[in-house]
This record gives C-alpha cells, sequence and structure tokens, in this order.
C-alpha cells in the first residue's frame, strides 16, 4: 500500500482553504499507525492531535475493572484529540488503532493556536465535534438496545465504508472490547453471520462476503451513522467552497486596490 501524500486525505484537513492548509502543512507530521498501537490512554496527558488517512482509531471507555465498550471509531473523516480543542488535556477514554495503516498528528501547542486564532478551523473542527457526539450517543443506545449479531454488522460496515479491505485482520478480544461483551458472545454473533453467507469467520481474521446482506441485518443505528457522515462531509465540502469564494474575492480586491 503507498503511503499517504497529502493532509487533503484527512475531511477535515481537505476543508482548509489552500493558502490555510499550504502554510499548515509544515505543522503535520507523517505517522505509521499499527494495528493495536494506543495513541492515548485514560488520564494520560495529551501531546498530539491525530488526523487519520487509511487507519481507524477506535475511542474506548475503560471501566475501573478493565472492561471496556467502544463509544467512537474515527477514520479519514474525524480526528483523535478533540479534548483538546475542548478546554483540556487529559481525557477519560482510550484510543487504540483497530486498522491499521497511515495519518497526520498535530502538536496540541499548534492545535491549541490554530483553534483560537482562525475562524474557519474553529467551524470545521465544532461541526465535526457534533457528529461525533451524536455517533457515541448512537453507540450507547445500540449497545443496550440491539443484538450482538446486528451490533458486529454496525461495527463492520463503517469500517469498510472508510475504504478498508473486506479482508479484516482481527481479533475476538478486540471485537469483544469494542461491543463490551464476552467472547462467547461475539462467536456466535459471528457464527450466526456466518451460516448466513454473509462473512467467513477463522481466528484472526473476517472477510466479508456479502455486504448488501449485512446491511439488510444491521440495526437502524447503521444508516443512522452513515447518513450523518455523509452530511457532515457534505457541509465540509460547502465550507470550503464558501471560503474559497471569500478568499478569491478578497484576492481580487487586493489587486483593483
Amino acid at each position: 500500500m503507498s503511503l499517504p501524500s497529502s493532509p487533503t486525505e484527512n475531511h477535515l484537513l481537505a476543508a482548509l482553504p489552500a493558502a490555510e492548509l499550504d502554510a499548515l502543512a509544515a505543522k503535520l507530521e507523517l505517522v505509521s499507525m499499527p494495528l493495536g498501537k494506543p495513541l492515548y490512554q485514560p488520564g494520560e496527558k495529551l501531546k498530539y492531535a491525530y488526523f487519520p488517512i487509511t487507519a481507524i482509531v477506535s475511542v474506548h471507555y475503560v471501566m475501573a475493572s478493565g472492561a471496556s465498550a467502544e463509544i467512537a471509531a474515527v477514520g479519514n473523516e474525524g480526528m483523535i484529540g478533540v479534548a483538546l480543542v475542548l478546554g483540556g488535556d487529559t481525557t477519560t477514554s482510550s484510543a487504540v488503532v483497530r486498522t491499521a495503516g497511515h495519518g497526520f498528528r498535530m502538536s496540541e501547542d499548534v492545535l491549541k493556536q490554530e483553534f483560537s486564532r482562525g475562524s474557519i478551523w474553529r467551524s470545521i473542527l465544532l461541526r465535526y465535534i457534533l457528529s461525533l457526539i451524536a455517533q457515541m450517543s448512537l453507540n450507547v443506545a445500540c449497545n443496550r438496545h440491539h443484538s450482538i449479531d446486528q451490533q458486529l454488522c454496525r461495527w463492520l460496515l463503517p469500517t469498510l465504508d472508510r475504504g478498508a479491505s473486506s479482508d479484516l485482520v482481527v481479533t475476538q478480544e478486540l471485537i469483544a472490547s469494542t461491543l463490551g461483551v464476552r467472547r462467547e458472545g461475539v462467536t456466535d454473533a459471528a457464527g450466526k453471520l456466518q451460516r448466513a453467507g454473509l462473512i467467513y469467520y477463522r481466528r484472526g481474521h473476517i472477510s466479508v462476503l456479502d455486504i448488501v446482506g449485512l446491511e439488510a441485518r444491521a440495526c437502524e443505528c447503521y444508516a443512522v451513522v452513515k447518513t450523518d457522515m455523509k452530511r457532515l462531509l457534505m457541509d465540509l465540502r460547502d465550507h470550503k467552497g464558501r471560503h474559497g469564494e471569500q478568499s478569491t474575492r478578497a484576492t481580487q480586491s487586493g489587486r483593483e486596490r
């Protein structure tokens, strides 16, 4: 797989006007994000914000017992480290790479400076945070009211939507901790989906055989998140278009003077 070549492969960064992104590019660092790598842990001081490109990161809430459940997943549509722009430098959750890939990272100081100095960057991040909160709220309700096999479908489908291969490297332990269920529950749910011909499940791997069938089997939560994701990306494109026009008019006005 070729390495990401541009910050524009992350939708939040791509929403910035070209001149602002060019100025910011030198402050971004391309980093490898291997499977299982923790980006931060509860109570740990946040030093960087991460903008995934080909990686997908799972945000977990971890209980005192060590049990955990995924409250959000972030791919190339978003950012890890929103606490930094909300007035905090620690978090009660953890962030772990669940699909290996690459992303860009930005230091805490740079992120806070950019957020405080510019309405464009601020409005982009606040719009994303609104979408992230909606995803977290939905995940809580889904984990409470829907079956494990429905939750597994809801977990698999957005991973594919973000461009991951249909052959996923994933362990029972990871799925169990993500959904907040026992390994036996994951085994039973995966078995149901395999018998229905939707996936092929073997130790450490899940191959998706029938995406349409998975969509039909999933609860309504998947469609709600997918719709909100489309709305977010559309808003970001519109945002860039509006500010691009403003920038062009400002440049033309300066030349006329």
